[in-house]
């Protein structure tokens, strides 16, 4: 009885320790002075390391300043994070700071949507910027 009850708590345990790390992201932040140029992130969408995507993705803005814009810069990558040996065709996400006036903390919310040989896909990501002129 005494086992049981150990284990009821071990897995409870283990349960709400997995539950929390979900819960806790991390913020992701940049600092941009006006007319710097930054690169995001890499973009492409692959299936065992060989290209799906059908064009390049389309980068929306859900949340930012109007001073800060994001253009996708088309080129071949390297999906790195899944280990990959060849480069894929893909791009990468670039904002850039035009005529800051005063120094502003705000947010960037922005989604990357993806058309596919399985369908459309979508990404978003949210960055805190603090803009400088």
């Amino acid at each position: 009885m005494r086992a049981k009850s150990f284990a009821v708590i071990l897995v409870l345990g283990l349960a709400g320790a997995l539950g929390s790390t979900a819960v806790h992201a991390q913020t992701q932040r940049i600092a941009l002075k006006s007319g710097e140029i930054v690169e995001l992130q890499i973009v492409y969408w692959i299936t065992n390391c060989r290209s799906t995507m059908i064009g390049i993705p389309a980068v929306e803005v859900l949340e930012g300043p109007p001073e800060v814009t994001l253009a996708i810069k088309e080129e071949m990558v390297l999906p790195r994070r899944f280990n990959c040996a060849n480069r894929v065709p893909g791009g990468t996400l670039v904002a850039t700071a035009k005529d800051v006036k005063e120094p502003t903390e705000t947010k960037l919310t922005y989604r990357l949507k993806y058309k596919t040989k399985d369908g459309d896909r979508q990404t978003s990501t949210v960055y805190n910027i603090s803009l400088f002129p």
